[in-house]
């Protein structure tokens, strides 16, 4: 009985599935981000949690409803109790200028709208290719920081300044 409990243990099966899904996060009747997933499961207990095991697409939005950036990867967990989502799994970040981040893990904090990670990061910009180990950013990707940086440098900026 207690191998039965064990594997029917709501902990471990989820207590909800549903496909195609898409959740809209609104503050003061204000659109801040839609969430979309092919697949969803979700799972109580002590830390209850949500699963896109089948990807995920994230729209991140400004006051005026206009798409800011946007978050997809092949895997994320979204714990309710801290209102935390892991990314994982070709994490691809794009912002309204083009700029794109690349990484395996992200993780964005719904409370404080940031998103950031430790793990290895590649930003590409119209004139530069970054990379890094650790970054952190607000969600929409407008203004980051990364760590332990190594890149290309645009060399037209480079050049109009030697010399000065």
């Amino acid at each position: 009985m207690e191998e039965v409990n064990e594997i029917t243990s709501e902990e471990i099966l989820p207590v909800e599935v549903a496909d195609d899904i898409r959740i809209i996060y609104s503050d003061s009747a204000i659109l801040k981000v839609i969430l979309e997933a092919n697949h969803l499961e979700r799972f109580i207990g002590e830390n209850p949690y949500i699963e896109m095991s089948q990807g995920v697409h994230v729209r991140f939005f400004n006051s005026l409803g206009d798409v800011e950036s946007e978050l997809s990867s092949n895997y994320a967990v979204s714990y309710e109790n801290t209102d935390i989502m892991e990314a994982k799994e070709d994490v691809v970040v794009v912002n309204k200028k083009g700029e794109t981040l690349n990484t395996e893990h992200l993780i964005w904090e719904e409370k404080t709208e940031k998103i950031h990670t430790d793990e290895f990061v590649k930003i590409t910009t119209e004139d530069e290719v970054i990379f890094g180990h650790g970054f952190e950013s607000n969600q929409d990707f407008s203004k980051y920081r990364i760590k332990k940086i190594k890149g290309t440098i645009d060399l037209k900026d480079a050049e109009s300044t030697e010399g000065s």
